[in-house]
């Protein structure tokens, strides 16, 4: 079977659509002529002939549009995008965080919401937040969009995605949680990387604005494309 047939066979299956890091485990490329496969299939995704892109790191067959789309129902409103995004990327993020072996949470008001064609809450491998400090910390904590906990339980990475809300809220959440020996992202459009900037030259934190990141969607789509290539060949 050609390449490019191979990977429509797996979007197929798939739906009709899958992000680069599901083709990155599941097309076998063990028989494939190339030094570089998972290159071969990004490029096989581009073209326009069999494939369209929704979004940073997913892509479909062409004539499963429709029918995609509408499940996505991301042409349905402007709140349907936002929501879309949204939950795409913390899947993004929690797949990653699963990859590498955290314990992934998201909290109670986002477990129902899909990640492409599944709940959050099936995705992420930590139903309940880990009791790691006082309550009121615990519960601050609770409503960061994703955490990645380490093996002791402790929180090492928080996430906060930001499509279109106010990023100072999440720079004020983070803030609370400074005592921890964590890192603080933020994630977003890199349209708004200026706006990040302005707010966390605020004094009022100065305590995190060393550890405060800011990310892109295509830096989180990349990652989580390179991370399904790493464990695919047991690098990871």
């Amino acid at each position: 079977m050609k390449q490019y047939k191979q990977v429509i066979d797996v979007m197929e299956k798939n739906g009709g659509f899958a992000t680069l890091g599901f083709l990155n485990h599941n097309v076998d490329v063990s028989k494939w002529d190339s030094k570089t496969p998972f290159a071969s299939i990004r490029r096989i995704v581009q073209d326009k002939k069999y494939f369209f892109k929704i979004r940073p790191g997913l892509w479909a067959l062409k004539e499963f549009e429709k029918e995609v789309l509408t499940n996505f129902k991301i042409e349905k409103s402007k709140d349907k995008q936002t929501e879309f995004n949204h939950s795409y990327f913390q899947g993004l993020l929690i797949e990653i965080g699963n990859l590498k072996g955290y314990y992934t949470y998201v909290p109670p008001q986002d477990k129902n919401r899909l990640y492409l064609n599944q709940p959050l809450g099936e995705v992420s491998n930590t139903p309940i937040i880990f009791d790691f400090s006082y309550s009121e910390i615990v519960s601050r904590a609770r409503t960061v969009d994703v955490i990645w906990f380490n093996q002791r339980k402790l929180p090492t990475s928080l996430f906060e995605v930001e499509h279109s809300t106010d990023i100072q809220n999440s720079l004020l959440k983070f803030n609370d949680l400074q005592d921890f020996y964590s890192n603080f992202y933020i994630v977003s459009a890199v349209e708004r990387k200026r706006e990040f900037e302005n707010k966390i030259s605020y004094s009022a934190f100065k305590e995190i604005k060393e550890r405060e990141k800011f990310i892109d969607y295509e830096f989180v789509s990349k990652l989580h494309t390179k991370s399904f290539e790493l464990n695919s060949i047991g690098t990871l």
